[in-house]
């Protein structure tokens, strides 16, 4: 059968080199990939004193990345049916990106993810094979129930172990572990908020996500607090910056919830997102006690806040 101009696999050679590179950032959500590596230099840091080995932190930073990003394009993968309603201006539903090369796309990701994985250590795959797995639960089947967002919630988690996992005492111990779990809460939070965020929301569920990621956000003050080990003018100046990174995000949930429109509740994920790359770079600074490792990890957010502006990182 000779293709037409309405098959999606048709467009795509006649779409100029900057727009196909364009719908590819797009359909990867790349401004968010940030958030992942911060995340794997927070459980890398929790494990080691500094960020050598090079070679391993490299090849977790290659692990991750490539696992994010697959895992982005498989949730366009099977959405674009309820994207063809809801967003048809995504790169599959509008024809930019046919199926195949978005699933080709993915599955290069993934064996990226893995490979790099496996270069460092048997247990860094290990991780990675249980992240892939949830990735894809999450992604086919458990985004569209109410264990949705505690599966968003689960990848964040393995991540931050994931950038443990190359520490000699391995990736399932303290503080790590309580650290990853405490992130893994807020990212729940941010995941149940944005549920509806191409339609109108519930204030209801609106008001309840954000109690959950403010409880993340609690956990990660209450490690701060009793974890001894930390010296006690980095938890002091650790406690501070929690609070003002909730505060930050408090001025948009506050706005979200007063008017659940989608572009207020978009603004608020948004900037719920971001904001993962600032608290771990406050844990970080509260583990090492160096301003100039938090603040290289903080600044993460400038590329993705910059990205995000050109593509959208929700």
């Amino acid at each position: 059968m000779s293709k037409t101009a309405s098959d999606p696999a048709a467009k795509e050679p006649n779409t100029p080199f900057p727009n196909r590179v364009r719908a590819y950032l797009q359909l990867m959500r790349f401004p968010a990939v940030f958030t992942a590596l911060a995340d794997i230099l927070l459980g890398f840091l929790l494990t080691h004193e500094s960020l050598s080995p090079l070679r391993d932190l490299a090849a977790l930073l290659g692990a991750s990345s490539g696992l994010y990003l697959a895992g982005m394009v498989f949730n366009d993968l099977f959405d674009r049916d309820v994207d063809a309603q809801e967003r048809p201006g995504r790169p599959i539903p509008s024809g930019r990106i046919s199926p195949r090369a978005a699933g080709r796309l993915a599955s290069a990701l993934i064996i990226l993810g893995l490979v790099s994985a496996a270069f460092v250590r048997f247990e860094a795959l290990e991780v990675a094979l249980l992240l892939v797995a949830l990735i894809l639960a999450y992604d086919g089947y458990l985004k569209q129930t109410p264990a949705g967002p505690v599966a968003m919630g689960g990848c964040r988690f393995l991540n931050v172990m994931l950038g443990a996992s190359a520490g000699a005492g391995g990736a399932w111990a303290s503080p790590q572990l309580a650290v990853a779990l405490a992130m893994g809460v807020y990212v729940a939070g941010v995941t149940w908020f944005a549920r509806q965020e191409a339609q109108r929301s519930a204030r209801g569920q609106l008001a309840a996500a954000a109690a959950t990621c403010h409880a993340g956000i609690a956990g990660l003050a209450a490690i701060v607090v009793t974890m001894s080990e930390f010296p006690a003018i980095n938890r002091w100046l650790a406690l501070v910056a929690l609070g003002v990174v909730t505060i930050w995000i408090e001025i948009r949930l506050v706005s979200a919830i007063r008017e659940p429109a989608p572009r207020n509740v978009q603004s608020a994920v948004k900037r719920m997102l971001l904001a993962i790359v600032l608290l771990d770079a406050t844990m970080i600074f509260c583990k090492t006690g160096e301003p100039i490792l938090a603040l290289g990890v903080a600044a993460l957010v400038v590329p993705a806040a910059v990205l995000g502006r050109w593509i959208f990182i929700t």
